[in-house]
């Protein structure tokens, strides 16, 4: 009998404990588009059952989860912080940097149980943080909801774990798979409420990647309009410099940077940095995001550059939008699609999304 009401308790307690972490992890994602190069991180602070505070990273330099999370709970809880439960979707951090260590804060505060959603991978955390806490007497729960955690900050995971920003290939085609007419105008595919959503990527990444056809014949802006929050970095490619100076890109006064084999500086907001031509362009580019910290990059087009981030097997993951009732004939192909399967499949009017993932083990 007392074996059975043990199981039930646990039990209870596992679903409790999955409960605010699953509430961690909604808070981490306000902070979707602000945070990086730092992850996205959501804590909780429970007492007998009762959440008496929340926290998230809200912004990059800022205070950490943990911090706005303890700095929440009304003065007529404070006396409750050291007999409390500490919920946080990422292993505290351990070391001095833009703000102090969190796991100083919660030692400071005799808190005595913390349950944590995952590891966190940067090199000057990666199992520090939880040593620290346990090697201070803190009982600590590690890997609840891990999977999902991870996947909040595949990002930022993918940056330390790979040594290059975390790639996100998108493409909008007509139904019998053309990404372009094969006229000089531009082909309108997807509608108006698709059209925020992609821009709300845009939100979500650091930085925006498009080849030289697709800055000459759509003349893009590349910046985040139909959104709430910032835009990406804008970078291009244009090996010969043979994009004019009339297009939006190189004269909105938005930072861009142009990829080329001619040149290297700065001409007020253009960033030139300088390619060559014996190596991969996509790995200079990807080493360059990596020593600038620009931990994603959101790449739309067109085709060829696309295609070559495929075939050279540079992507996590891939999003496609197809209109369902836009058939054209001819025109220029979208790229073929890999191996991998569907994860998830969005319906908006006449317009699909399909999303896929390189590590199956992100599509949950």
């Amino acid at each position: 009998m007392l074996s059975s009401i043990w199981l039930f308790l646990s039990i209870h307690m596992a679903d409790l404990h999955e409960a605010y972490m699953h509430r961690c992890i909604e808070l981490a994602q306000l902070g979707a588009g602000f945070v990086a190069p730092n992850p996205m991180v959501g804590a909780v602070l429970v007492y007998e059952n009762r959440i008496i505070g929340e926290g998230w990273h809200q912004q990059y330099g800022g205070a950490h989860a943990e911090v706005n999370c303890i700095n929440s709970v009304k003065t007529t809880d404070r006396a409750l912080i050291p007999f409390s439960t500490l919920y946080v979707s990422l292993e505290p951090c351990a070391h001095y940097g833009k703000t102090p260590p969190c796991t100083k804060l919660i030692m400071e505060q005799q808190i005595k149980k913390v349950v944590i959603g995952c590891r966190d991978p940067f090199e000057a955390v990666n199992g520090k943080g939880i040593e620290q806490l346990q090697n201070a007497g803190v009982e600590v729960m590690v890997n609840v909801l891990e999977k999902e955690c991870i996947k909040l900050n595949r990002r930022f995971f993918g940056f330390h774990q790979l040594g290059r920003p975390y790639i996100i290939l998108k493409w909008a085609q007509t139904a019998d798979g053309y990404m372009a007419s094969n006229t000089s105008e531009r082909l309108l595919i997807t509608h108006a409420d698709t059209n925020r959503i992609v821009h709300r990527w845009r939100a979500e990444e650091s930085a925006i990647l498009v080849g030289t056809e697709t800055a000459l014949k759509d003349n893009p802006s590349l910046t985040n309009r139909l959104w709430y929050g910032k835009s990406p970095l804008r970078m291009v490619i244009d090996r010969k410099l043979r994009l004019p100076s009339s297009l939006h890109i190189l004269n909105d006064g938005h930072p861009v940077i142009i990829f080329n084999e001619e040149k290297e500086g700065q001409e007020g907001t253009v960033t030139y940095v300088r390619v060559v031509k014996e190596s991969s362009i996509i790995t200079q580019i990807l080493s360059y995001c990596y020593g600038k910290q620009i931990q994603s990059i959101l790449v739309e087009g067109g085709a060829a550059l696309l295609d070559s981030f495929l075939k050279e097997g540079y992507w996590d993951e891939l999003r496609t939008i197809t209109n369902l009732q836009l058939n054209t004939g001819l025109g220029l192909k979208a790229p073929e699609l890999p191996s991998a399967p569907v994860s998830k499949t969005i319906r908006i009017g006449s317009d699909e999304i399909r999303f896929y993932y390189h590590d199956q083990s992100l599509a949950l």
